[in-house]
């Protein structure tokens, strides 16, 4: 999932801002205090010209960060002058006596901020991979500069006089050019960030930004805490029957780590269900682990989160009716491929009923599961992943431990991510080791074209650590532009469980699947091919950011892919078909939950944020129990993918009033691929007109005459349809 800087200020602006802010892609959860021994994110030594690394271009390729020279004592005194130093320069743009031109106001903004930029760059991307308790004080601390700086960019009278000037003369720009779409976004996003409202009004708009900036971070930083303190903890081995023996020594090996000698500790991922509950035999345990996850920011303690968000809600509410919207929502979609809430909730309302019916009708299969296992109980929530795989497996006859052999780590990302990457658009990769990372699991690979040049730079982070946040995620370090003579320089993000010295690394299906859908994300970032950054790449709406990843996932199963990659590390067979198969038809199983949960969340994220100004909430217990009740979806069955208190991609990371972006872009996603299926398949010539087509376009044009320049029409739901499993002749 991407989130650019522009969006991390989105809780100060509403709008990304221009080339100050360069893409970052954050996800979802986990843990903050101390880095373990051995993983520094960097020397915390304090120097006399602390924060002077960030003051100038790295000398390293690419203009990569310099992660050796750079250490904790250096972001918030470069992130500090980085923000006066753009103030100077937008300053200079707007007291400029020359009359407003593009060249002296537009590009000019474009190519403000460059110390900025690379601060936060760096600093946002080890706090969300591998942060520390000196870390932390640090973005509390600039978290509300960062909005007043950018309140008074956005909310500086005389420059949005220069812009609104040259809005006015806008048909002088030749149509359809990046300039003219330049020119219209920069305008849009001053407008929605305040840019005219009264003096009264604007310092109201600050207060409220600050306070939304503040709460942000905090809500980020106690969920990522409260993740960590809220695993279960289990005395004995036999709590965890089910689990394989190199996952129980993990959980011991984790105890050890936290002190806790002979106990067994599972760590909680960001999601509401936890990967062990399909395999806990101890319904006991299963109870225990779901209740630790739903619970971990509700517990009335540290790390309690419902008076934040609840305050959060209000605010936003307040800052929407200051700037003339309705609800949040409706403020939050002014720039989305889909324009307003209520097509949205029409989109997603079409999914309601038949998830709901098919959430029953999986319930009873599981019930009958059960009853046939002797047991004298209905499916609960904490029972539908070990009762759903059992099913799976009767079923299906697939075993997820029959499936990893085939998935080593490495293999699916050089031998399957790169080779599709390769048969497509001509990629080709190579490793190196002389980039200088931020935690040592960190592998690095230069990226050249289909003739040869230098493309970018790619970093892979895959593994899972307590002081990662969870989930997966995609960002730069670098943005392409031609204005700025940079290449892209970029990052995916993942949360796999490291396996144990001497064995190797083998990944779950859904493993593979993420790696090609980040790697999606990658492509866009690397494929950009813009004058100014702030169109550039993955620079563009929440519900059409997430397109090319949920594409690239495609890309995993098609045979001639995966029988390059999918190959058993001990014998080298490749992965026969009969299991693919297998794979295939389960994946279409217990799609009621699997799909209901998203639906869930999305309609939940919906309904903070069609809240009125005025309207409190005075618990968020209350206020949750009551949306989720009006959804007509079996919520006490299939809970949504997130609850409120622990939904960090709504509360910090952008996605406000934007998580349905999953399922629209989904439902995209699957329509362009059986377009390319349908037309050229597999070859360069597809993949050379989906990346000149949709890849490498930015935002430099609307998102939906972007698609129908590339498939000739609006997208169809009917692909998703049937991959999900969802036609009338069920999976």
């Amino acid at each position: 999932m991407p989130v650019s800087f522009r969006h991390l200020l989105l809780a100060a602006t509403s709008a990304f801002s221009f080339a100050s802010f360069p893409t970052m892609t954050l996800a979802a959860d986990p843990a903050a205090p101390d880095v373990p021994a051995g993983e520094p994110a960097a020397k915390p030594a304090a120097k006399a010209d602390a924060g002077a690394v960030f003051a100038h271009e790295s000398a390293l390729p690419f203009h990569a960060p310099d992660f050796a020279h750079i250490t904790d004592a250096d972001y918030q005194p470069a992130i500090e002058a980085g923000m006066a130093a753009q103030q100077a320069e937008v300053a200079a743009i707007a007291d400029n006596p020359e009359p407003p031109t593009f060249d002296n106001t537009l590009a000019a903004l474009e190519r403000s901020g460059q110390e900025l930029n690379r601060a936060l760059a760096a600093f946002y991307a080890v706090v969300g991979a591998n942060t520390n308790d000196t870390l932390d004080a640090v973005e509390k601390a600039v978290s509300p500069r960062l909005a007043a700086h950018a309140d008074a960019i956005y909310l500086n009278p005389k420059l949005f006089a220069r812009i609104k000037a040259l809005y006015a003369m806008r048909a002088a720009l030749p149509a359809h050019s990046e300039e003219a779409r330049l020119l219209d976004v920069t305008y849009e996003h001053f407008v929605n960030a305040g840019a005219e409202l009264g003096a009264q009004d604007k310092e109201t708009l600050k207060s409220l930004n600050e306070q939304l900036s503040t709460l942000g971070t905090e809500f980020s930083q106690k969920l990522t805490e409260a993740t960590k303190q809220a695993a279960l903890v289990a005395d004995t081995r036999e709590e965890l029957a089910g689990l394989s023996d190199a996952e129980i020594d993990a959980a011991a090996k984790e105890a050890k780590e936290r002190g806790l000698e002979g106990k067994y500790v599972l760590t909680l991922i960001n999601t509401t269900q936890q990967p062990q509950l399909a395999s806990l035999t101890n319904r006991e345990t299963r109870r225990r682990l779901y209740e630790a996850s739903v619970t971990r920011t509700s517990r009335g303690d540290a790390g309690d989160t419902r008076a934040i968000i609840a305050k959060m809600a209000e605010l936003r509410a307040q800052k929407a009716t200051l700037l003339g919207y309705p609800d949040y929502a409706s403020f939050a979609m002014y720039d989305r491929m889909v324009k307003n809430p209520a097509d949205a909730l029409d989109f997603m309302g079409k999914l309601v009923t038949p998830l709901a019916d098919k959430q029953l009708a999986e319930a009873g299969e599981l019930d009958a599961a059960i009853a046939a296992d002797g047991g004298d109980f209905t499916v609960r929530p904490w029972d539908w992943d070990y009762y759903a795989e059992k099913v799976r497996k009767a079923k299906y006859d697939l075993d997820e431990s029959t499936v990893k052999p085939y998935f080593e780590m490495t293999r699916v990302l050089e031998d399957g991510v790169f080779y599709a990457a390769n048969v497509m658009y001509g990629l080709t990769f190579k490793k190196r080791t002389d980039i200088p990372v931020y935690q040592p699991d960190v592998t690095t690979y230069t990226v050249y074209d289909k003739d040869g040049s230098e493309l970018g730079l790619f970093y892979f982070d895959p593994f899972a650590r307590p002081n990662k946040q969870g989930g997966a995620w995609m960002g730069n370090f670098v943005e392409q532009s031609r204005l700025m003579g940079t290449r892209p320089v970029v990052y995916n993000v993942l949360n796999i469980p490291k396996a144990a010295e001497g064995e190797p690394q083998l990944v779950s299906w859904d493993n593979v699947v993420t790696m090609f859908h980040e790697f999606g994300h990658a492509l866009h970032g690397l494929f950009a091919d813009q004058e100014y950054p702030s169109v550039s790449g993955t620079n563009t709406a929440r519900d059409f950011v997430e397109f090319p990843s949920q594409f690239n996932e495609n890309f995993a199963s098609q045979p001639s892919i995966l029988s390059h990659y999918a190959k058993h590390y001990q014998t080298g067979e490749t992965i026969p078909d009969a299991l693919m198969e297998k794979i295939d038809r389960a994946s279409k199983f217990n799609q009621g939950y699997a799909l209901g949960e998203v639906v869930a969340a999305a309609l939940l994220d919906m309904k903070w944020h069609a809240l009125k100004a005025g309207q409190t909430v005075p618990d968020a217990d209350t206020f949750e129990k009551a949306a989720l009740d009006s959804l007509a979806l079996r919520v006490n069955l299939v809970p949504p993918r997130y609850y409120s208190t622990y939904f960090r991609h709504i509360w910090d990371n952008g996605y406000a009033a934007g998580y349905y972006s999953y399922l629209w872009t989904e439902m995209i996603a699957h329509d362009a691929f059986a377009y390319l299926m349908a037309h050229g398949g597999l070859t360069r010539e597809a993949g050379d007109t989906f990346r000149a087509g949709i890849l490498s376009r930015g935002n430099t044009m609307d998102y939906a005459e972007m698609y129908r320049a590339y498939a000739g029409r609006d997208p169809q739901i009917d692909a998703m349809v049937e991959a999900r499993g969802l036609g009338s002749d069920g999976e």
